[in-house]
């Protein structure tokens, strides 16, 4: 790599523990808020308000990013992602809850949250040349996701082991709340280290003006576009997002904690390794069709998890699904970062991100009430793999034609 290795690995590192929190963090979010007392319509609408807060602060510090520092807003989501942690594990009140789910950093998906994605992504296309971006983009996901399932396997099991030696199942969650706020003390330690090469600009150099909304120029029809075409994605898996799947697994099958923990290990390793495949794939047949060849049947996969009769072939279905439905992460970042200009890609990245966050902040509200319904607990899967699909037909309409750098 051109840019100093210590950066590189620090970014890395970065990913890596923030996903490893992130993954335990979802497997027991909802059920903490049920082990309180809240209903399911009360948890659906504090995950709503989760991903509305973290929308909105991804947003407002990924469009500055460029002209702020890098480096100074990934500290700054450290920062938040401390108090987030703490925050939800010092009460048990539920407008407190809310506040500090809203204004920290707190991922019910399992996946990322907050400004880092965005801006982290900037620095690695920054440093990456065009026919090396969607490898390394994939290894980067990879990174994470693998983090993501081993931290989903390591709560289950420390939850599990903590309420075997006599804890409250509630003193046991809030135990690894208390673990992600000081992952997020160390975010910020390497924050701290990463070198001024990561910058956008050189220390020193003035910048410009900003001459449109959240920092984009040339590239904000594309990006609107996008993002308007990934609020829907987003939407529509934000009716099973992780901690749904679990809650469900809980209450169809009986499903405990050290199981769940289990289940999501292997589905967000699946989901990890997969990406591996995504850079030759699109090497051969190119970004927008790697992203929806793989993401179409994935769909079909997730409508077919609550049809079968047992937890067995509901897993296998689900495992099935992870095993080719991320395929299209890298693609998608790695395409969103080749057709933008290099100066706005933490813009673009924030504002697509954000535009995902939005959509997927829509759903749990009304996937909970459906949960808590006997009859209807099973709909979220369906409502989700149909707008799903749409989604996927109208990227490849739209978006066909626009080609990244190394596909000309």
């Amino acid at each position: 790599m051109p840019a100093p290795s210590a950066d590189f690995r620090l970014l890395f590192a970065s990913r890596m523990l923030r996903l490893f929190a992130c993954g335990f963090l979802a497997v027991v979010l909802a059920l903490y808020l049920s082990a309180l007392g809240f209903s399911e319509a009360r948890i659906g609408l504090l995950l709503t308000l989760t991903f509305l807060g973290d929308a909105a602060i991804s947003l407002w510090l990924s469009t500055r990013a460029d002209r702020w520092g890098r480096r100074r807003t990934l500290l700054l989501g450290a920062a938040l992602v401390v108090l987030g942690g703490a925050g939800m594990a010092a009460t048990d009140n539920f407008l407190l809850l809310a506040a500090a789910a809203t204004i920290g950093v707190i991922s019910p998906t399992g996946s990322e949250v907050g400004p880092f994605l965005a801006v982290e992504q900037a620095c690695l296309a920054h440093v990456t040349g065009d026919r090396e971006r969607t490898r390394i983009f994939a290894r980067y996901h990879v990174a994470g996701f693998t983090m993501s399932a081993l931290g989903a396997a390591g709560g289950g099991a420390l939850a599990r082991a903590l309420q075997d030696a006599g804890w409250s199942a509630v003193a046991s969650y809030r135990a690894l709340f208390w673990l992600y706020a000081g992952v997020g003390a160390v975010l910020a330690l390497l924050s701290r280290r990463l070198s001024p090469a990561v910058e956008a600009r050189a220390p020193g150099e003035r910048t410009g003006p900003v001459v449109s909304l959240f920092g984009l120029r040339e590239s904000r029809g594309i990006v609107l576009r996008l993002g308007g075409l990934f609020s829907v994605d987003a939407f529509a898996g934000g009716f099973i997002v992780q901690s749904f799947l679990a809650y469900w697994f809980h209450k169809k099958f009986g499903a405990d904690i050290a199981s769940l923990g289990a289940i999501f290990f292997g589905a967000n390793l699946l989901s990890g390794l997969s990406a591996l495949a995504a850079a030759p794939l699109a090497r051969r047949i190119g970004l927008v069709n790697t992203m929806v060849g793989t993401h179409l049947p994935s769909n079909i996969l997730l409508m077919l998890v609550p049809l079968m009769p047992t937890l067995g072939g509901a897993v296998a279905m689900l495992l099935a699904r992870h095993a080719i439905a991320q395929m299209d992460v890298p693609t998608r970042q790695s395409y969103v970062n080749a057709v933008v200009p290099a100066a706005e890609r933490s813009a673009a990245n924030g504002v697509t991100g954000t535009a995902r966050q939005l959509g997927a902040a829509l759903a749990p509200v009304l996937a909970g009430p459906l949960l808590g319904s006997p009859a209807l607990a099973s709909a979220p899967f369906f409502i989700c793999g149909g707008l799903k699909i749409l989604y996927d037909l109208a990227l490849w309409r739209n978006f066909r034609a626009l080609k990244p750098p190394e596909e000309k």
